[in-house]
């Protein structure tokens, strides 16, 4: 039986007398690739930052491995707690090298503080921590790149510096919020290599939100179905194509990443 990394008990999210989650109860396993689908304004984005405490639900559960995310939890706790995620607007520190974007992301899992890092009290692990930097942007093929500045970066590898940076905070579980908005089919299909990559290499759990159905439908083991904050189908990549609500409602519309 596989084990379970994050589950999602009827989540509900208002905002006002909107609900933009409905009830969403769902399961994500480990070493999975799962996708949330839906039109635009389904509620998907809206799920992801419940889940990573940007928003505090109304209503419902949300377990990672095992135990219940107390609500009121903020990110940087649930990042450290092995949750990570990126975002459909790129969110790099622009200013910064690929480096030290990186290598932010490294000091959320060192034991020193502010204090003792800005006085190098910890010399040996601000050490470990840089060289495990350059190793990482290695790994990924970005170590030639980790002086430039990351504003600098064609759009591609601004999305790939990005789930760099989120690989670094050592996750259990990584959420990509449309990781292929933008991309042109060459990248797009590149990007569908690199998940998998990620996954097998990291022993990683992908969750992902994405508008490119034949990235989908290619890379997930399993997909949930959104429309207007409820659930409305689930199943593997053949279940849900041929399921005439999601045709309906989603699949069989002109598609608008």
């Amino acid at each position: 039986m596989s084990e379970n990394v994050l589950r999602i008990e009827n989540l509900t999210m208002r905002f006002g007398g909107v609900t933009a989650v409905d009830a969403l109860s769902l399961d994500v396993n480990r070493g999975e690739i799962v996708a949330l689908i839906g039109p635009n304004g389904a509620g998907k984005t809206t799920a992801f930052n419940c889940i990573t405490g940007v928003y505090e639900q109304t209503d419902g559960k949300i377990r990672f491995l095992g135990k219940d995310i107390k609500r009121g939890t903020t990110p940087d706790k649930i990042t450290k707690l092995g949750i990570a995620r990126t975002f459909q607007n790129i969110r790099l520190f622009k200013s910064m090298t690929v480096f030290e974007n990186v290598l932010v992301a490294k000091h959320m899992r060192t034991k020193q503080n502010v204090f003792s890092a800005t006085l190098r009290f910890n010399r040996n692990e601000e050490k470990r921590v840089r060289r495990e930097t350059e190793e990482l942007l290695d790994k990924q093929g970005l170590l030639h790149l980790k002086d430039e500045v990351a504003s600098n970066l064609p759009y591609g590898l601004q999305r790939h510096l990005e789930i760099a940076r989120a690989l670094a905070t050592d996750p259990q579980i990584i959420l990509l919020d449309e990781p292929a908005a933008g991309m042109n089919p060459q990248e797009t299909q590149e990007l569908a290599g690199f998940i998998q990559q990620i996954r097998d290499e990291y022993k990683l759990t992908v969750f992902i939100i994405e508008h490119h159905m034949d990235l989908i439908m290619q890379i997930s083991d399993r997909i949930y179905v959104l429309d207007f904050g409820a659930l409305i189908a689930s199943g593997s990549p053949a279940e849900v194509q041929s399921n005439q609500r999601v045709i309906d409602a989603y699949l069989g519309v002109v598609e608008d990443a």
